[in-house]
């Protein structure tokens, strides 16, 4: 019997998001504790075989997206590994790390003084099968070098987090998502004294074949916890101020 237009295209769509880092959503795949954030992903399933982009335009926005890289950096080593952070800004202070989970001792921290150093560092990196992720402070990236960034990752089936500060323009990039992480005030916890949980608003702006979308996300004793969802977030803070 001979296959339905409908059906060809749906067996080319998923083995397009095979080689793209997206896996089917069946029993044995690792679940990054992300609940509605990551149901917005083709299959339900975090792409960990992929380039993810954070823009970032202030120094709070990029410390708020080092520490939910982290988050999920504690979920990618869980099983063992090392990571690689190749940066150009030598901004991160690594025992910070900890507080997610991540102890600093697991990660090769690679410091550049170029764009060009930063970029071969972490396209080479990125080839390295051993290797659980990398991150990368790259501020300014252009289609072709992201390309070629995610064409490694294919082959190496790693997870790639490039993170650029303040870049100049953003443009178009291969990327299988592309983040803008923002910190939100913390809520006191059941009335006790002193700062809450750490707050996030985590905004999903493309992500290639799934849903974008916005979330209120916090960083929990119990790892990373969805809050509210898109409008919800402007209504619960409206009854905070109130």
């Amino acid at each position: 019997m001979s296959k339905s237009s409908a059906d060809i295209v749906n067996q080319l769509q998923a083995e397009i998001n095979s080689i793209q880092g997206y896996k089917p959503a069946e029993a044995g795949v690792r679940r990054m504790g992300l609940g509605a954030v990551e149901a917005a992903f083709p299959n339900g399933v975090f792409p960990e075989a992929g380039i993810h982009e954070f823009i970032t335009t202030c120094r709070e926005g990029s410390a708020a997206s080092e520490g939910f890289i982290a988050a999920l950096l504690a979920k990618l080593l869980s099983k063992g590994g090392v990571a690689i952070w190749v940066s150009i800004s030598h901004a991160l202070f690594p025992p910070a790390l900890a507080g997610y989970g991540v102890q600093p001792d697991r990660i090769v921290f690679i410091n550049v003084g170029r764009l060009k150093d930063a970029l071969w560092v972490t396209e080479e990196a990125l080839k390295c099968e051993g290797v659980s992720a990398v991150i990368s402070e790259i501020r300014d990236l252009g289609f072709t070098e992201s390309l070629r960034l995610q064409h490694a990752v294919e082959q190496s089936r790693i997870t790639g987090f490039i993170l650029r500060k303040s870049p100049r323009a953003i443009g178009s990039a291969a990327c299988c998502a592309r983040w803008k992480i923002t910190p939100q005030p913390s809520r006191s916890v059941a009335g006790m004294p002193g700062i809450g949980y750490r707050r996030w608003n985590v905004a999903l702006d493309k992500v290639r074949n799934g849903q974008p979308g916005n979330w209120l996300v916090e960083w929990t004793d119990n790892g990373l916890q969805v809050v509210q969802q898109e409008n919800r977030i402007v209504s619960e803070e409206r009854r905070n101020v109130g």
